[in-house]
């Protein structure tokens, strides 16, 4: 019976430090890659919010003749609003489901004017993105529900 050598009896330092620089290579470019899209999804998820709401506003639209004001805001689909316009057929469960007013992906409440200053449809609703600010560029640009180009 012959003996294996030493040497062949397992790996050396050199290969296990070569083994695990590869890993944390490859572990930090998967890494980039993934939370390079994470800013991408926030924005896709905002624009899907934004359809939400706007279809519960077009609801509201068919009940009460009106979208509601700026100062009566989102929380009119919700809640029935105290200020004029008062609405006029309500309905008690409100437009959306939940009975809760989304909040954009960064966690901050949804932007809303009606009449509107960009959308035809007669009404703005918008995230001022991840900085939080109007303006900006890439994740920090505003998402609008006027722009078709983001739908």
């Amino acid at each position: 019976m012959s003996v294996p050598s030493r040497r062949s009896a397992g790996f050396t330092l050199i290969e296990i430090m070569a083994v695990v620089i590869i890993i944390g290579l490859l572990s930090g470019l998967v890494g980039l890659a993934v939370f390079g899209r994470v800013g991408e999804s926030r924005v896709s998820i905002a624009r899907t919010q934004m359809k939400t709401i706007e279809n519960a506003l077009e609801l509201y639209r068919m009940d009460n003749s009106t979208y509601p004001s700026s100062e009566q805001g989102l929380e009119a689909l919700i809640s029935r609003p105290a200020t004029p316009p008062e609405p006029r057929r309500y309905n008690p469960e409100g437009y959306l489901s939940g009975r809760e007013v989304p909040r954009d992906p960064w966690d901050e409440p949804y932007q809303y004017q009606a009449p509107g200053q960009h959308n035809p449809r007669g009404f703005d609703i918008w995230s001022l993105g991840a900085d939080r600010s109007p303006g900006g560029t890439g994740e920090n640009a505003d998402i609008g529900n006027w722009d078709d180009s983001q739908t």
